[in-house]
């Protein structure tokens, strides 16, 4: 199933449009919306959109063409080994419905932060020295979590911007990695 772009998607893009940089990663692509919008940015030089489900992947190699851009399919970072100045996730956030079918596009685990603490506990390995990421959460999916998995893989927050929409709000936040001191002793 390929996710249609709405409010989240819109939010990221304002911020990958202002934000986005050098080589740049889009994890969850779905519609393609944030590789399409960042290989726009004069300041990005490719864009490697990633997701999980191979029809979206066929989808957007179909639909998509651009020269800074490409397409694979991967589980977060599975099959990825380079790293990037920017990368961009906008990922399913809803805690699961025991009632409904699993959907990639929605479903960010039981709770619904599991699929973003996979994606932290990851993401520095693949982030360039004073890269960016630019990531996207709602408050269904319990914000002091995703801020305590923020500080416990080692990176610095920045809340871009917080929106609400009729039962939740919307946070979008640029992340670096926290530098540490070294100092040095005579």
């Amino acid at each position: 199933m390929i996710y249609e772009p709405r409010d989240d998607s819109y939010l990221t893009a304002k911020y990958v449009k202002k934000l986005a940089k050098g080589s740049v990663l889009d994890v969850g692509t779905g519609s393609g919306i944030q590789a399409v919008t960042a290989s726009k940015n004069k300041k990005v030089n490719k864009v490697l959109a990633v997701d999980i489900q191979k029809d979206v992947i066929t989808h957007c190699k179909k639909t998509i063409k651009n020269k800074k851009l490409n397409f694979k399919q991967s589980n977060l970072f599975s099959n990825i080994t380079e790293t990037y100045d920017t990368i961009i996730f906008n990922p399913p956030y809803l805690p699961k419905d025991p009632n409904l079918e699993h959907d990639h596009t929605y479903d960010g685990g039981k709770e619904g932060y599991e699929i973003i603490e996979k994606f932290l506990k990851s993401a520095s390995l693949h982030l360039r020295e004073n890269g960016i990421i630019l990531l996207l959460f709602s408050s269904l999916t319990n914000k002091k979590k995703v801020d305590s998995f923020i500080k416990k893989y080692k990176f610095q927050s920045k809340l871009l911007e917080k929106q609400h929409f009729f039962f939740e709000d919307l946070y979008s936040y640029q992340l670096t990695l926290k530098r540490t001191k070294i100092i040095i002793s005579p």
